[in-house]
């Protein structure tokens, strides 16, 4: 069967090929009943329009790139389905790129996205820490998600870490624990600072302090595991923990020295990734970076720029905390 054409969908509504055209990409001063006629008659004729014909018209691309250091997917993946939710509605396509951390890979992938004239970027990764800016023409407008520019140059949105560590510091002092520990990862990461200042300025505010000193180390079980045997003299009745990775190995400990959760210790983690705060024993109250949020508002500032607009600044989102048997009240 044949495809109809913008020339069959002229003849059907009565109109030139100019004037249909003009009317189904919203141009041109038509009366409403023209663009009405004209709607009716392509969607009897199922006609489809070229896509590339539109966007040679239109001067762009209908597509974005998003390039991210963060080869897990473990951060990026769940920022590029907020972004395609918000993309989707505009009809834009996204190429993701993985740079591995690799500079010269960034700046390949950049070179190649933009001959392909997709009409901007986002940038993603795994830390919010300032990173070099990438470098690309000014008529490519850039969003960062997840991460920020050193120099300030373009718009940014990340999840509110220091909110996330009050919610955290909050919510196990709304159950009744007032001998609350803090574990997390290397201090050198301005998240883990974030979260260790959120958490000690809502224990401040409640007339409280942290259960011993706040413990820096790494994002990993085994790190939970040994700073967990580092706090137990101080007999702390609960202990929120920078990730989801490190509770686990709190938890490992707890439970290897008879202390039960949530019980004798109630048990806080961060990042809420499913795999690790479902699969906890028991499973693992989290806060929740709301990572897709971070992607959306991310791709609604980059079609605000495409627009002609020019956000700019750091945008955060707030965290949620997902509350599970790990602290239950």
């Amino acid at each position: 069967m044949r495809r109809a054409t913008i020339r069959d969908v002229a003849a059907a509504a009565g109109v030139s090929i100019g004037t249909a055209s003009k009317a189904l990409n919203g141009q041109g001063k038509l009366r409403a009943e023209t663009r009405e006629r004209v709607a009716n008659a392509a969607q009897q004729l199922g006609f489809a329009p070229n896509t590339l014909a539109q966007a040679l018209l239109a001067g762009r691309s209908f597509t974005v790139g998003l390039i991210t250091t963060d080869s897990f997917g473990r951060f990026s993946i769940p920022v590029m389905l907020g972004a395609e939710d918000a993309l989707g509605t505009g009809q834009i396509s996204v190429f993701m790129c993985d740079t591995r951390d690799d500079p010269d890979r960034e700046q390949r992938y950049i070179e190649m996205l933009s001959a392909r004239r997709v009409d901007g970027l986002i940038v993603t990764g795994r830390r919010i820490e300032p990173r070099p800016p990438v470098r690309v023409a000014p008529s490519i407008p850039v969003v960062y998600a997840m991460t920020q520019p050193a120099d300030g140059g373009a718009p940014a949105v990340l999840p509110d870490d220091e909110s996330g560590g009050r919610a955290a510091a909050g919510h196990l002092l709304g159950i009744g624990r007032r001998r609350i520990a803090h574990i997390t990862g290397p201090e050198r990461f301005l998240c883990a600072r974030l979260r260790a200042r959120g958490f000690a300025a809502a224990l401040s505010e409640a007339g409280t302090e942290p259960c011993g000193d706040i413990l820096y180390g790494e994002w990993s079980e085994r790190w939970g595991r040994e700073a967990a045997g580092q706090l137990l003299a101080g007999r702390p009745d609960a202990i929120f923990c920078g990730s989801d990775q490190i509770a686990r190995g709190v938890a490992d400990t707890l439970r290897a020295v008879g202390r039960r959760v949530p019980e004798d210790v109630a048990l806080v983690g961060f990042d809420n990734w499913a795999p690790m705060a479902l699969g906890a024993l028991p499973s693992l109250t989290s806060v929740d970076m709301c990572l897709e949020e971070v992607g959306r508002i991310a791709a609604g500032h980059l079609l605000a720029a495409i627009g002609g607009e020019h956000p700019h600044g750091v945008h955060t989102v707030p965290c949620r905390l997902v509350v599970r048997e790990s602290s239950a009240a």
